[in-house]
């Protein structure tokens, strides 16, 4: 392209990682080959190349945002607009491979300079090659697969708060889901947990189906903007072009949004809510309505972490967060809590593809976890407690060790074989108020009742605490 090749040296500011120049052609006009979201190349006096990008546009002055921050950069420096978007790099090699903000190896693997190129942002996908949400995407974390299943297609976020093992669980899920491809995004990550993610991948052996796209928090701040769009565009061409159902995972949503933020304040944008921008809703919602099941193809899941500063559900983030998503897993004290997660599409899939005792199942557990609450909450009153007030406590003990730890790991069947067996060492059949036909065919008979707060005499499975 021959206006690549023009440079442009009017340069009126720079203002954090937010560089300004004045675009005149050479008849003296404004207005050149630079178009919203193209990407421009700034050669400093010392012949230093940093990639940009155009992120904004007023008559013949261009505001792009300097990918390798501005730290030494000279208002004597040139721009040139290479015209056209960011791209990320698709093709089978990038499998197992890691990339930084703006798509270039950091494993020291290969060049992939040849390889196909896809653009990143963009509309999203045709409402006519969505289907409705219908399969099941297994994570073998009870809480998830029995009481709020993940379905494909999905975009769900983790609500948590700093400090929680957000992080591990996530990379867990990442590796047991039934996925074809896992895309990795992480954003601001420290090298801990960085490395976390890298190595619990690798020693799973599931490294050759991941692509990680990382930004440390010692990375520039302008390149976590672009990590969810190129998590999402290598997604979308593995989903429409060879039909495999990709999971994307991404940590943290939070720290994207204060990206976010602080370009708004570079830009001299009027703040909203908290300091945060006022199209924080738009900007979010433009990556997570990239979940889709393509018609014909396969599907795109987004599975995200969104911290809550101050354990605040009405915090900008997650509360812009809860409008967009179908649901949310509320992570806390190393539990995932039953009554603050919610799955608005586990209704597609549990009956229709799940055994059909789950619908039943789920809500009897909720509801006897529900009451033994209650029971907990009496006796830290010094109320009396009935007989069956000390079963329930019996009961939310299992329940919280079995099925709430998020270090539990068991195939849905067995958590629904689980499910029964706990109910059974409880309650009699009677007190289940189930459907007799799934009561006779699925409640233990040989199961010994607990009456009191003796010891599990069930079985161990994987990852079970009795």
């Amino acid at each position: 392209m021959i206006t690549s090749l023009i440079r442009y040296s009017q340069v009126l500011e720079i203002v954090g990682d937010i560089l300004r120049v004045r675009v005149v052609g050479s008849d003296g006009e404004s207005g050149g080959p630079e178009r919203f979201g193209d990407l421009a190349l700034v050669e400093n006096v010392d012949g230093r190349q940093s990639p940009a990008q155009v992120i904004g546009l007023d008559r013949d002055v261009v505001t792009l945002q300097v990918f390798a921050g501005t730290k030494g950069l000279s208002t004597r420096c040139t721009v040139r607009f290479l015209g056209h978007p960011m791209q990320a790099t698709y093709s089978e090699n990038i499998l197992g491979r890691v990339f930084n903000g703006i798509g270039r190896p950091l494993d020291g693997g290969p060049d992939l300079a040849a390889d196909t190129k896809v653009e990143i942002g963009g509309p999203p996908v045709n409402p006519m090659r969505r289907l409705l949400a219908s399969r099941m995407i297994r994570t073998d974390v009870p809480m998830i697969d029995v009481f709020n299943t993940l379905v494909e297609s999905q975009k769900i976020p983790i609500f948590s708060v700093a400090g929680e093992p957000y992080n591990s669980f996530l990379a867990r899920i990442g590796i047991q889901a039934d996925a074809d491809v896992v895309i990795f995004g992480g954003m601001g990550l420290i090298f801990d947990d960085y490395y976390l993610f890298r190595s619990a991948f690798e020693d799973a052996g599931v490294f050759g189906r991941t692509v990680m796209f990382v930004n440390q928090a010692s990375d520039p701040v302008i390149e976590r903007l672009l990590v969810p769009d190129m998590a999402l565009a290598v997604a979308e061409r593995f989903a429409v072009e060879e039909a495999k159902r990709v999971l994307v995972l991404l940590t943290d949503m939070t720290a994207f949004a204060d990206a976010l933020k602080e370009v708004g304040v570079a830009m001299d944008q009027v703040p909203s809510n908290r300091g945060y921008m006022g199209d924080l809703y738009s900007q979010l919602a433009r990556r997570y309505e990239r979940a889709c099941d393509f018609k014909g193809a396969g599907s795109v899941t987004i599975l995200s972490v969104t911290t809550m500063p101050g354990d605040d559900v009405t915090h900008p983030v997650p509360d812009n967060t809860g409008y967009i998503t179908e649901g949310q897993f509320y992570l806390h004290e190393g539990v995932l809590d039953p009554f603050g997660s919610l799955s608005r599409l586990k209704q597609h899939v549990i009956g229709k593809v799940t055994r059909e005792d789950h619908a039943q199942i789920m809500n009897t557990m909720i509801r006897f976890y529900s009451a033994a609450c209650d029971a907990r909450q009496k006796q830290s009153m010094a109320f009396e407690l009935s007989a069956f007030d000390e079963r329930l406590l019996v009961f939310g003990d299992l329940f919280h060790k079995r099925f709430m730890n998020i270090n539990v790991s068991l195939p849905l069947e067995d958590a629904l074989d689980l499910c029964w067996r706990t109910l059974a060492e409880c309650f009699e059949p009677e007190e289940l108020l189930m459907r007799q036909a799934l009561v006779e065919k699925y409640y233990p008979r040989d199961v010994r009742k607990r009456r009191s707060g003796a010891a599990s005499t069930a079985p161990g499975k994987s990852g079970e605490v009795a």
